[in-house]
C-alpha cells in the first residue's frame, strides 16, 4: 500500500470517529474486538493487519470493507442495512475482494498453526477455503 492511501484511511478514520461522537478508547475498541492500539495506528497512518480492517469498519460504522475501499483510492462504505434483517450490512465491494480477503485469512491462518505447509499447499488451501464459502453462500 502507498503511503498516502494509510493517511488517507488514517483522516478518513478519524472525520469518522468524530462525526460519530467516538472516544478513541479501550471501552470502544473492545466492544469492536480490537485494541486501542490497533484503533491509533490507523489513525496514525500505520499498516494492520488485513484481518482487523473488518473491526475497524465495524467501530466506524461502515459496512464490510470500507477501510479497504479507502485504501484502494474508493469512498468509504457507509453501512446499508438488508431491509429484510437490519443487522446485515450489505458491501458495495466486488466478490473478488472478499475472496482475497478470505485468503489471507485462510494463509495467516495455516501459517500461524500447521507446520510444514508449503505455499503451494496453503495456496490450495485457501482456494478450497474461498470456493466452499462461496458456495454456501457465505461470500
Amino acid at each position: 500500500m502507498a503511503p498516502r492511501d494509510l493517511d488517507r484511511l488514517a483522516t478518513a478514520a478519524r472525520k469518522r470517529r468524530l462525526d460519530l461522537g467516538l472516544a478513541l478508547n479501550d471501552k470502544n475498541a473492545k466492544a469492536a474486538g480490537t485494541s486501542k492500539g490497533t484503533w491509533q495506528r490507523v489513525e496514525r497512518g500505520e499498516a494492520i493487519r488485513p484481518t482487523n480492517y473488518k473491526k475497524i469498519d465495524g467501530l466506524l460504522q461502515w459496512a464490510p470493507g470500507g477501510c479497504l475501499a479507502i485504501l484502494r483510492g474508493d469512498e468509504p462504505i457507509e453501512s446499508s442495512p438488508s431491509k429484510s434483517d437490519p443487522s446485515v450490512m450489505i458491501s458495495k465491494l466486488p466478490p473478488e475482494v472478499f475472496d482475497e480477503e478470505a485468503r489471507n485469512v485462510v494463509k495467516l491462518a495455516a501459517i500461524a498453526t500447521a507446520g510444514g505447509l508449503t505455499s503451494d499447499e496453503i495456496k490450495k488451501l485457501a482456494d478450497k477455503v474461498v470456493k466452499d464459502l462461496r458456495a454456501n453462500g457465505m461470500l
